[in-house]
């Protein structure tokens, strides 16, 4: 394990199968300052509780239905079968609440944070109701679902989303970076939460062992050199520097979360490429999107 990859047992707190936190948070990781993530295992009728503080939350089914109650009002979300599914609905829960989560039936739930100072209003966002993006072509498609990015949820700081690429894809590429505040670019941290599983029609025997990989290195004079195999439960942080690509290795798909947020005034997810490989952008065009995708019930 290095300071940044946080494989599946290794940030157990407490009820919490991850725990990540920024700065002053008791998952507080050194460096860390502006995102936070939290994973629960739910087995039926159990419950998790989450304190009100100041930071904003994302509650994201990933397998199973939830019971939300924020501030003694109660919210349904249907959830789903698995993250492969398609979209979840998912719950905004603002800043200063008190966030509990049970599950009638058991599942999995994960809750995306950051550290925040303005209040926005609880909402659900419904699965028919978030924007599914089919992004890059031929063996760069992958679907994103946009519930938490600034077009779609009124939030205070982060930037959340999620991402599934077919076995065999990549996804996250070219590689880029958001890690200056400069004209283009914005300057937010990033989590990548990961879950794998066999590709559907395949000939996987019971004992495969569903993998991804993640690459993250040096943009500059700082040091940061990151090849991970990654499994479902684990988890990469980026603090900075280039990024991707995230690797579907055949016969396996790739889910991931990411949680985005910085210092900067700006809202926004503004990137820039990797000047030796962007020009692969450039490629997809003419190529059709992957006929796998979208991923949906």
């Amino acid at each position: 394990m290095t300071e940044w990859v946080y494989p599946l047992g290794s940030a157990v707190d407490g009820p919490w199968d991850v725990a990540l936190g920024a700065a002053g948070s008791r998952q507080a990781v050194e460096g860390w300052q502006h995102t936070g993530i939290r994973v629960a295992t739910l087995a039926a009728g159990e419950a998790v509780l989450l304190p009100a503080a100041d930071e904003e939350r994302i509650v994201v089914p990933l397998n199973g239905s939830f019971l939300v109650t924020v501030e003694e009002r109660d919210y349904t979300l249907a959830g789903r079968e698995s993250v492969f599914s398609g979209p979840s609905d998912v719950l905004y829960s603002g800043i200063g609440r008190d966030v509990s989560i049970t599950s009638e039936a058991g599942g999995r739930v994960a809750v995306a944070t950051a550290p925040a100072g303005n209040d926005y209003p609880v909402r659900v966002v419904a699965a028919a109701d978030i924007p599914v993006e089919l992004r890059g072509a031929g063996n760069c498609s992958r679907q994103v679902h946009n519930f938490g990015t600034p077009a779609a949820l009124e939030a205070d700081r982060f930037i959340v989303c999620e991402v599934l690429t077919p076995s065999g894809n990549w996804s996250s590429y070219p590689p880029h970076k958001h890690d200056e505040e400069k004209d283009g670019e914005t300057n937010l941290e990033e989590i990548y939460y990961f879950e794998t599983r066999s590709a559907p029609g395949g000939s996987a025997p019971t004992e495969a062992d569903p993998m991804g990989y993640q690459r993250v290195y040096a943009s500059d004079e700082r040091p940061i050199n990151v090849t991970a195999e990654v499994r479902t439960g684990d988890v990469v942080l980026v603090p900075y520097g280039w990024h991707g690509p995230a690797m579907a290795a055949p016969g396996y798909d790739l889910y991931y979360l990411n949680v985005m947020a910085g210092p900067g005034p700006v809202r926004e997810w503004l990137i820039s490429d990797d000047p030796h490989h962007g020009w692969v952008r450039s490629t997809w065009e003419g190529q059709d999107i992957d006929p796998r995708l979208p991923f949906s019930q």
